[in-house]
């Protein structure tokens, strides 16, 4: 058998790894995550450090393409450190992490409204740290997926991998010219519900889209899954409630579903809608993970279509993964439309970029332009 030969991106990714900087003031969460970033092939330890004082003292020495970064730190905590870090170095990614208290999952929302690229939940003891399996995959995951988005996005000059053009380039933002996008017509009738499903970078997404829809609110509900643990979802639906001006909260087992109120998946749960003889009401599901999510968006949008079928317009924004595009096939299926976040706006454009390759989009948009398309074709348009 001949030596097996590494393709142009491996040779790429080991030349130029993604360096990460590891903040913690728990020495043993600070090697654990290290060892477990070394192990990845195309990452890198850039530096191990104690508290957010030495990571701006350290950051241009550093040169680091991702941080990972504690909240709760002596010196300089995480949240005091974010700004700071962000203004020395613009385009870096920042990864708050935190345990699952409410006073966390407050600050780290306020970290992405602050530039934020993500939050991971945190084990709360060093013990939980060492045995979570699930959280070194997500951590692997989001250093992966924003540390290479970041790479892309890199002034010309500079070694990268291929790949989209920066958002600075709208005229370049077609993702595969070999095969161009293809959307399928609106419904012929308006929607009278509106689903979405979001993950990386959803809470800031969420926030613009739901400003937008003040006026459309009141006369819909709107159901919401993001991919979020608990405690999180109590908050993220606080903020919803504030930017859209109507009552937002997480999704109660039984309760009805009616127009002026946004339901939230709360953390650890599926939400779904059923249809009984007196009404359509929630239906929280504590069943396996779907997708790796729970909640997970692809059993909101099943449930919608079966529930309300062409009447369901559902939306797709920014997020790792594929969850929300087999949902989105039983939507279309059912006569309902698909509309996905463009690439170009999009943290990760993961799930948006599933649907909107699988073909089950009308209309794949700015983020900017989404809440405006959601009111017209509420109000009857259909182009």
């Amino acid at each position: 058998m001949g030596l097996a030969v590494p393709s142009v991106s491996s040779a790429i990714a080991t030349a130029d790894p993604i360096r990460v900087m590891v903040v913690d003031d728990s020495v043993v969460v600070r090697g654990l995550v290290a060892r477990w970033i070394e192990e990845e092939p195309g990452l890198a330890v850039a530096a191990s450090l104690r508290n957010g004082r030495d990571a701006v003292d350290q950051l241009e020495r550093v040169d680091p393409d991702v941080v990972i970064l504690d909240i709760e730190m002596p010196e300089l905590d995480g949240i005091s450190a974010l700004p700071l870090l962000l203004a020395k170095k613009r385009d870096l990614v920042v990864i708050m992490a935190s345990t699952l208290t409410r006073h966390n999952a407050e600050i780290s929302l306020k970290a992405l409204s602050l530039g934020a690229a993500d939050y991971i939940p945190k084990p709360e003891t060093n013990r939980g740290v060492t045995t979570s399996a699930t959280f070194r995959r997500e951590l692997i995951e989001k250093i992966r997926e924003l540390g290479s988005r970041r790479k892309r996005r890199r002034p010309a000059g500079r070694v990268a991998p291929a790949g989209p053009a920066p958002a600075a380039q709208p005229a370049q933002r077609p993702v595969d010219p070999v095969a161009p996008l293809k959307l399928r017509p609106f419904a012929p009738t308006p929607p009278r519900v509106l689903v979405i499903g979001s993950s990386t970078g959803g809470p800031q997404a969420l926030t613009a889209i739901v400003s937008g829809l003040r006026g459309l609110v009141p006369r819909v509900p709107v159901l919401i899954t993001q991919h979020m643990p608990p405690t999180f979802t109590t908050i993220l639906a606080e903020h919803i409630a504030r930017a859209a001006g109507s009552p937002a909260h997480e999704g109660v087992d039984g309760e009805p579903i009616v127009p002026g109120t946004i339901y939230v998946a709360p953390g650890g749960k599926h939400m779904q809608a059923v249809k009984r003889d007196n009404g359509v009401f929630i239906a929280l599901d504590d069943g396996p993970l779907v997708n790796y999510c729970k909640p997970a968006v692809d059993p909101l949008f099943r449930s919608a279509a079966r529930t309300w079928g062409s009447a369901v317009l559902a939306l797709i924004l920014t997020g790792m993964g594929s969850d929300g595009s087999r949902g989105g096939v039983e939507v279309v299926a059912q006569g309902g439309s698909v509309i996905a976040q463009d690439e170009a706006t999009s943290v990760v454009w993961g799930m948006p970029g599933a649907a909107a390759h699988a073909g089950i989009c009308s209309a794949v948009l700015p983020l900017d332009q989404i809440a405006p398309k959601i009111v017209r074709l509420f109000s009857g348009e259909r182009a």
